[in-house]
């Protein structure tokens, strides 16, 4: 097997080589979580924030690092989403359910991405995420939620593709999301 090499050494990722093969490995344990969140009137929540490695605005479902300082070393996918949907955006939920779980970008890093459904939301709070933060939340119908992402890429914001993934689970795969499933 061809030696690892690290190349740099970062709070968040670390920079490593592989033969031929540069790619980034996330320092914390258990990756990110993305939250399919809709509200009780049927309205899908997106965040937006500036995101320096790109320069842009991005248009987001709620997410955040797995087992980060704040949620601990032992945190599941599960407790991060809660604690993340909370934080950008106001909201408590009453459930949350694990959906599936995969790479984020298989040739570049180890990221896992897990993608779990909020359930019974209330408002708790404005949200707007943490102190280094500048989240903007939005609440957009359903039905419309396809149209109005691609009307904020047109203005210019970059919108994450895993959106339409969350889009698909919610149209699509109904039976992963009712009220009882397993």
């Amino acid at each position: 097997m061809t030696q690892t090499q690290t190349l740099f050494n970062g709070q968040w990722l670390r920079l490593r080589k592989r033969g031929r093969w540069e790619f980034a490995e996330r320092t914390n344990p258990g990756g990110g979580v993305i939250i399919v969140a809709v509200t009780d009137e049927d309205r899908i929540v997106f965040v937006e924030q500036w995101r320096e490695a790109i320069c842009a605005k991005t248009i987001e479902m709620p997410a955040g690092l797995v087992g980060d300082r704040d949620g601990g070393p032992d945190e599941t996918a599960v407790a991060a989403a809660q604690r993340e949907l909370l934080e950008e955006t106001g909201y408590r939920a009453g459930r949350v359910e694990f959906l599936m779980a995969g790479p984020s970008s298989a040739g570049m890093s180890n990221e896992v991405i897990a993608f779990v459904r909020a359930f019974d939301l209330v408002r708790e709070g404005v949200g707007g995420g943490d102190r280094t933060e500048n989240i903007v939340v939005h609440e957009v119908p359903r039905i419309e939620a396809a149209r109005w992402l691609l009307g904020k890429a047109r203005e210019g914001y970059s919108i994450d593709p895993k959106l339409f993934a969350g889009l698909y689970f919610l149209d699509h795969a109904p039976e992963l999301f009712a009220p009882n499933s397993t």
